[in-house]
């Protein structure tokens, strides 16, 4: 279930009605400053801009690809923990414009956490510590701490117990050993 706040609209759909649920200039400014962020290729100045500009909390040593899409009206709203990686054109979103009402919501997500490529996140989900998202998946539930999910829908591919064990079983072969 996801956590998301309502919020009714009359006469026409929620979306055409945008500026009375949020100002132009916010908007105007957090396009613009994500947008220079999906192409900044350094991770520290990136996490700088929106930690500064936007309000977001981006926890250390968290990588947020190129071309990754926060919630261009209410990136305050998002949270990422420590040392995780936001994969290539994933979106982050925090609101959902519907035609009778448009709905809010926080996204959590924890430290050390894998969302592979193309993954869409949407408003009010929380993914566990150390949980794994498969590229392409829609997230639209929690995500459990430590499991791995995937798909669309997504579902659960391993749970957390199942990927400690296959991490154990796991025989690496590092090309980069001296």
């Amino acid at each position: 279930m996801r956590r998301t706040e309502r919020y009714r609209v009359d006469g026409a759909n929620s979306l055409w009605n945008i500026y009375k649920t949020v100002s132009f200039w916010k908007v105007m400014k957090c396009f613009i400053i994500i947008q220079i962020g999906r192409f900044v290729p350094f991770l520290s100045m990136k996490n700088w801009l929106y930690r500064t500009f936007l309000g977001m909390r981006i926890g250390k040593q968290t990588s947020i690809a190129l071309m990754v899409m926060p919630d261009t009206m209410f990136p305050e709203r998002i949270s990422i923990g420590d040392n995780t990686v936001i994969g290539f054109n994933t979106t982050i979103l925090a609101h959902e414009y519907l035609i009778e009402e448009y709905r809010l919501g926080d996204v959590e997500i924890g430290s050390r956490v894998m969302i592979g490529a193309n993954s869409t996140i949407l408003p009010g989900v929380k993914i566990g510590d150390n949980a794994i998202v498969s590229a392409a998946t829609l997230v639209h539930k929690d995500v459990p701490a430590g499991s791995m999910v995937g798909g669309n829908p997504m579902r659960i591919i391993f749970t957390a117990e199942q990927q400690l064990e296959r991490k154990k079983q796991d025989q690496p072969i590092w090309h980069n050993k001296k």
